[in-house]
């Protein structure tokens, strides 16, 4: 085949000048890689005047992303303007209508509206492609659609938003706590425009539940996904993880049991020698668990013009192939609704409360915990000088649910200042 693929481009932020230049720079190459040219026939974004940084006089311009996406010269519609409702999902429908593929970067339109956006994809005969969606540059989409597709998956787990990561190892390697680093973000301009998408564990979260789907054969759900940012992380948690010889990550993790499906982001302690423990900055990681292969660990940037751009192209390079995959691996029509796990495996907890300084505050504490069911491994006390004590439990396995009771409990004392800090102890 020589005829070009020709490309619509809607969205020319970060990720779609990025897309831009490599199909200037690197014309010849994808050309020899594909067999065939693979070039721009229009673009739309809201603003025509502004100033990319690169010419863009020689692509048709549309300023409504539904008039590109049913354009006749276009083959491929590049979604790459965000957002689950609005211009994306119209534009994203529109062009699978118009019986063009798509590759998109978004997320959340497809973590809320993937399962119907397949269906209609398959329905057409066209296709969905989203690497560039999870983990910015990192192949994890094409490795379990693809390389790991002869395994049963038993669990997926990583660090899948760098803003957080970032924050929780700077917190480790400057002593600034929380809200300063906060604000470093906003000016280095690492946060959404919605800084809770990053902190508040969303935006990792859509990426978790297309992961889940992909590995466990099911439709895409991300209203179960269980979410939990790290606004209440300090440095003293940071501190005692250290001293127990772990790190705290907002950790995402999917895996069927007899209990359900359980997808959860949360912040977790992780063993600090692990690769999830050594993970520093903005960087990326996802590890994959299969009965065949055991365990796949992938590292990289998660997110910037390149990583992210670079993951856009292997996807048109697919289609310009002619490789042409179901959008979450196997038919829609085959995806099951699983349910979702009401309480998780049992793991060991992380606790962190202030007792005030009452007689048998701690033994009261103990007592409540037991009556719980849940079983203390270790406990340390800190001294003090103020009428708050600071106070550090490591649980034995329990579930989240048991603990919760527990938790309940003890706010129901009068012996517990504020709301204790309870984090999962992860094994990895």
């Amino acid at each position: 085949m020589t005829e070009p693929l020709r490309l619509g481009i809607a969205g020319l932020g970060t990720v779609g000048i990025g897309v831009v230049k490599i199909i200037r720079r690197h014309a010849a190459l994808l050309e020899a890689r594909t067999g065939r040219p693979v070039v721009i026939s229009a673009v739309s974004a809201r603003d025509a005047s502004k100033d990319r940084g690169i010419p863009l006089s020689g692509y048709a311009w549309e300023t409504d992303p539904v008039a590109l996406a049913v354009r006749d010269d276009v083959d491929v519609f590049v979604e790459l303007m965000g957002g689950h409702e609005g211009a994306a999902k119209a534009a994203t429908e529109a062009a699978l209508s118009a019986g063009k593929d798509v590759v998109t970067a978004n997320k959340a339109l497809l973590a809320i509206h993937g399962q119907a956006l397949a269906e209609q994809a398959e329905a057409a005969g066209r296709v969905i492609r989203f690497e560039a969606a999870v983990a910015g540059g990192i192949p994890v989409i094409k490795s379990l659609t693809e390389g790991l597709a002869g395994n049963e998956i038993t669990r997926v787990m990583g660090v899948m938003n760098g803003t957080c990561n970032y924050i929780l190892t700077q917190m480790q390697a400057t002593e600034q706590g929380y809200n300063a680093l906060f604000e470093e973000c906003g000016r280095l301009g690492y946060l959404e425009a919605d800084p809770n998408l990053d902190v508040g564990g969303i935006d990792a979260g859509h990426k978790l539940a297309l992961l889940a789907s992909i590995a466990f054969g099911t439709k895409p759900d991300f209203d179960s996904v269980q979410l939990e940012g790290i606004q209440r992380i300090q440095l003293e948690d940071i501190h005692a993880a250290a001293d127990m010889g772990y790190r705290i990550k907002l950790l995402g993790v999917a895996q069927r049991s007899a209990r359900g499906l359980e997808q959860r982001m949360s912040p977790c302690l992780v063993p600090a020698g692990s690769p999830l423990g050594q993970l520093e900055g903005g960087t990326n990681m996802v590890v994959i668990e299969g009965d065949s292969i055991e365990q796949v660990v992938l590292r990289g940037p998660g997110a910037g013009e390149g990583p992210t751009a670079s993951a856009v192209m292997g996807d048109v390079l697919d289609l310009a192939r002619g490789l042409r995959i179901s959008t979450f691996g196997q038919p829609a029509e085959t995806l099951q609704q699983a349910p979702a796990a009401q309480t998780g495996l049992p793991a060991p907890f992380y606790l962190r409360m202030g007792l005030l300084d009452k007689p048998g505050a701690l033994a009261k504490v103990a007592a409540i915990l037991g009556e719980a069911g849940v079983s203390i491994d270790r406990m340390r006390q800190y001294g003090h000088s103020e009428p708050v004590a600071p106070v550090l439990i490591v649980t034995h396995k329990c579930t989240r649910a048991t603990l919760d009771a527990a938790l309940d409990g003890l706010a129901a004392t009068d012996v517990v200042d504020g709301t204790p800090v309870a984090l999962r102890i992860e094994e990895v």
